[in-house]
């Protein structure tokens, strides 16, 4: 089986899109606007989509255990841009000499988690 979407409802649907466009590097692939604040993104076609959807008597998302995880390039440059937007990131996690991360959460309140790619 293929996972297809992991899916994230919020009252700040705007704000939400901006920080997965914009920080993350995703791109809107299925757009459901006007009509629906529905989004699907992801960074290529047939990968596994984030989709958004827009309600607003919607909460932060609320799920204690549950984070999305990401790969970049340079995870210091990263951690100090989303420092400098106003967002609380962890400090950079290394637990051993191949995997480092830092955590912070997405606008909606979704546990997100970038790690470094080919940390060696």
């Amino acid at each position: 089986m293929k996972m297809l979407h992991v899916t994230i409802t919020t009252a700040v649907f705007e704000k939400e899109l901006e920080f997965y466009e914009s920080i993350v590097g995703l791109t809107v692939r299925r757009d459901l606007r006007p009509g629906r604040n529905m989004v699907f993104l992801s960074d290529n076609a047939g990968d596994t989509e984030i989709e958004i959807i827009g309600n607003t008597e919607s909460g932060n998302v609320t799920a204690k255990n549950l984070s999305v995880g990401f790969s970049t390039k340079n995870l210091e440059e990263l951690r100090r841009e989303l420092m400098e937007k106003g967002y609380a990131a962890t400090p950079v996690i290394n637990p051993n000499p191949h995997t480092r991360f830092f955590f912070v959460k997405d606008p909606a309140g979704m546990t997100v988690q970038f790690m470094q790619e080919n940390a060696e």
